[in-house]
């Protein structure tokens, strides 16, 4: 059936191009899309039943694979985590020792003694210069960190967002795909019914049989009473 359509639009579309010359691209469009539409039509339910239910199926791939991606994003976070919490200890007590040398150096003394070595004020002055530098670069890096931590974890939240509203779709068209395999079911039973011949013409001939036998005794009954 189907090769006789694509001969008879093969055929229509070399009489359209002799008959109606620059015209012809509409009519040859329109006999496409009508041998387009009965070839769809021409598939069984069945089928596209079936191609939809491996449709669904095939975004099991997909599903597994954005779950990965998430376990991997969530490891990466987590280790960031990790780095903010040691920048800020490290950061915590490098603000500690400036606050203790600038104190000493309030004191006005021209000596001081750490860790059983002596520093002179000068000194001491200088190591505050590149501690406080040591800082600020630290205070930096943890800003960045914070930034980056921030960022990805709101990629990984819209992330898990999807895939969730991934797999309930999933789970909906595979409800729906076999709903509509059941409501197929129905159609074929209903199909069936309705094409079903029952021959009663046997049953006609014994109910016309017992009517004449019937109409039969009584007339006898009938002669009976009479005599």
């Amino acid at each position: 059936m189907i090769k006789k359509l694509v001969v008879s639009v093969a055929a229509v579309s070399l009489l359209a191009v002799l008959v109606f010359g620059s015209s012809a691209t509409s009519y040859v469009s329109t006999s496409a899309e009508r041998v387009s539409q009965a070839v769809e039509d021409s598939v069984p339910i069945e089928f596209h039943i079936d191609r939809a239910r491996k449709m669904v199926r095939d975004l099991e791939p997909e599903i597994r694979r954005s779950m990965h991606v998430i376990a991997k994003e969530e490891v990466e976070v987590a280790n960031l985590d990790e780095r903010i919490k040691k920048s800020e200890a490290k950061k915590s007590k490098e603000k500690s020792d400036i606050m203790r040398l600038q104190s000493d150096l309030k004191t006005g003394k021209s000596v001081f003694r750490y860790a059983g070595h002596e520093y002179t004020a000068g000194e001491v002055k200088q190591d505050l210069s590149r501690r406080f530098a040591r800082f600020k670069t630290s205070d930096a890096t943890l800003g960045s960190l914070s930034d980056m931590r921030d960022a990805r974890q709101r990629n990984l939240d819209a992330a898990r967002q999807k895939l969730a509203t991934m797999m309930s779709s999933q789970r909906q068209l595979l409800v729906e795909v076999e709903n509509l395999q059941a409501k197929l079911k129905l159609v074929e039973v209903a199909q069936a019914s309705s094409d079903l011949q029952l021959d009663d013409s046997q049953l006609a001939r014994a109910k016309g049989l017992i009517t004449d036998i019937r109409a039969r005794l009584d007339v006898a009954a009938n002669l009976v009473d009479d005599d």
